[in-house]
């Protein structure tokens, strides 16, 4: 009798995966932030800011997407990008899409 492999294969690093981040608090309302992340076909790591802000039933009123400006080698290079944002300029690519 063969046994089947147990083995399960993780997420395709090729598909935009996100990543939630600290929320913003602007205009008094509360804004989810991710980084959407993905592996692009030249082996290097390509990611973009999704800011989503909910009414108070938690229905989606509104998201926002930045162009795929941050850019690393690694991921690990790609999170360095993100991280050495500060808060306000993650606030100003918000307003700036608005």
């Amino acid at each position: 009798m063969t046994s089947q492999s147990l083995r399960t294969s993780g997420p395709d690093p090729h598909d935009p995966m996100p990543f939630p981040l600290e929320p913003l608090r602007t205009g008094g309302a509360q804004v989810s932030v991710a980084l959407v992340m993905r592996c692009g076909e030249d082996g290097g790591w390509k990611g973009r800011l999704r800011f989503t802000q909910c009414d108070d039933a938690g229905n989606l009123r509104e998201e926002r997407l930045t162009a795929e400006i941050f850019r690393g080698a690694s991921e690990a290079e790609l999170w360095q990008s993100v991280h050495a944002l500060g808060e306000h300029h993650i606030r100003d690519l918000y307003r700036s899409l608005g």
